[in-house]
């Protein structure tokens, strides 16, 4: 029987599922390291990883019994996939699954944020409210403003819509190759073109090494004072020094934040910042889509035991 290691606990039916067809093995540690990745690639068939898991050139140096890797999330650059192949390993994500769930926490961090509600709870929470100011926490108008998306693939059309349907907001962007959208948007020749129209900013490009910093001191200094900036796509697609300094110094008006450059480490600086919005990297974090996104990566290991092409192969 295939052995199979399972690097997170996942919904009990897909867990039910793996452990009907496969010899099961759940780590129990957090974020497996390097030399951890190195010693399940020499002892299982195929792993179920998720973001942290550091499957890094290195951890494919060594002895490699695993032929397949399927991958809890879309985002997979935790995972060397060039190094994977090179070993014969095949590499699945789970695209399209969490689409929808992603572009709402897009919208939460920029309602939150344009309205101030993360300093309003924290009011309310430690008793210093005092009753309704006509002057207090005033925050941003959203209906009718323009969104600026970066990264136009599925989820960033998501927030798109979102926007432009639910709020008549009018939508700009940029993306590395020419886009048509459902919605009414104007692809834009520059990131910081972008950058300086909107009101609203969104990141939602893949993570990875074309992408590493992209947004940085420069584009933050091309967005308007009035401007808020909300990432949801991977910390690192962000020069997070920058994203504070500009902060702190009050030349953009806040951010929303699910994603940090170090995940789980949060700058103390950034935590400081009234006029940031901060959450735990929720972006998938529904109870229907996270069963989805278990059970399309066990499908893809599924696949792969039965002689079938992953569905979702990346390399």
């Amino acid at each position: 029987m295939l052995k199979l290691l399972i690097t997170r606990p996942i919904a009990q039916p897909v867990l039910d599922q793996a452990e009907s067809l496969f010899d099961v093995t759940i780590h129990s540690g957090g974020n497996m390291t390097v030399a951890q990745a190195a010693a399940a690639l020499a002892e299982y068939d195929a792993i179920l990883p998720t973001l942290g898991d550091a499957f890094t050139a290195d951890a494919f140096a060594g002895d490699i019994r695993c032929k397949m890797i399927g991958n809890f999330g879309v985002g997979y650059n935790h995972i060397d996939v060039e190094a994977a192949a090179r070993v014969g390993i095949a590499v699945s994500n789970t695209p399209d699954v969490l689409t929808d769930a992603t572009a709402d926490i897009a919208l939460t961090l920029l309602l939150a944020t344009a309205r101030r509600a993360g300093e309003g709870e924290r009011m309310v929470r430690s008793g210093a409210w005092g009753g309704f100011d006509v002057k207090g926490l005033l925050g941003t108008h959203v209906t009718g403003k323009t969104l600026g998306v970066i990264g136009m693939g599925r989820i960033g059309q998501a927030i798109a819509a979102r926007c432009h349907c639910g709020f008549n907001m009018d939508v700009v962007f940029h993306n590395r190759s020419p886009k048509v959208t459902d919605v009414p948007a104007t692809q834009l020749g520059s990131l910081h073109e972008v950058m300086s129209a909107a009101d609203f900013v969104v990141v939602a490009t893949p993570g990875g090494a074309g992408t590493t910093k992209l947004i940085d001191a420069a584009a933050f200094a091309a967005m308007k004072p009035s401007g808020i900036f909300i990432n949801i796509s991977r910390g690192e697609v962000v020069d997070e020094v920058a994203l504070i300094d500009v902060l702190e110094s009050r030349q953009i008006a806040g951010a929303g934040l699910d994603v940090y450059e170090k995940e789980p480490h949060v700058p103390d600086r950034l935590k400081a910042l009234e006029s940031c919005v901060l959450l735990p990297h929720l972006g998938s974090a529904t109870a229907e889509t996270r069963q989805a996104m278990g059970q399309m990566a066990l499908d893809n290991i599924i696949a792969f035991s039965e002689g079938r092409e992953p569905p979702q192969k990346v390399n």
